[in-house]
């Protein structure tokens, strides 16, 4: 296997399952950049840009929840 396809499987929780439904999401910010975004880290995840476009187009297809606003809880 190569490192991309190494990556994605590592990665594959975040369209994969129900259990998705409430903690990843999809966020679009103000750069007219997205990134997921882990709701029970508070924080965004990290996820190579080499692979950033086919992890949002899974999670996508998978369901996922998008938004423009800050996804996470108040920080403090």
């Amino acid at each position: 296997m190569n490192s991309r396809t190494d990556t994605l499987e590592r990665l594959s929780p975040l369209w994969e399952g129900p259990a998705f439904q409430g903690r990843w999401v999809i966020w679009h910010v103000g750069t007219g950049e997205s990134l997921v975004f882990d709701r029970e880290l508070n924080i965004p995840c990290d996820v190579d840009d080499v692979v950033l476009g086919e992890v949002i187009r899974r999670m996508r297809e998978a369901g996922a929840p998008e938004t423009d606003a800050y996804p996470g809880r108040p920080c403090g």
